[in-house]
């Protein structure tokens, strides 16, 4: 328990094997754990210095990047590869449950082959 006690926040997020997504309502995203960055082939400095709006293939423009992942929790979204194709994600509810929390933090399962298999 200890041990659990001392470990930071972040690097108990960035250890977790599913992709991880932390982002703020001005639409910085404030982390992303290496899964995140595989999934979206780019390195996590990389997603951190990118637009909320180019992680997403389609937001609306005129609501908070923290308004719109409460909306879309539970369900898929699209995000844009590295290489220009589009990575299908089920995205998790916040994990920061507040109503009035500044930023959301959620996780995400790539379905992309799985859906591509099920169209087939």
């Amino acid at each position: 328990m200890a041990l659990l006690q001392n470990i930071p926040a972040l690097v108990v997020l960035e250890r977790f094997p599913v992709p991880v997504l932390a982002i703020s309502e001005d639409g910085t995203i404030l982390f992303a754990n290496t899964a995140f960055g595989e999934m979206v082939g780019r390195g996590t400095d990389e997603v951190k210095n990118m637009p909320f709006a180019e992680v997403f293939h389609s937001v609306p423009a005129a609501e908070s990047a923290v308004s719109v992942m409460r909306a879309h929790a539970g369900m898929l979204v699209e995000l844009v590869h590295h290489d220009g194709s589009i990575v299908r994600a089920r995205m998790s509810k916040s994990a920061l449950l507040r109503g009035d929390d500044p930023v959301a933090l959620a996780t995400f399962q790539d379905l992309t082959e799985q859906l591509w298999a099920d169209e087939l």
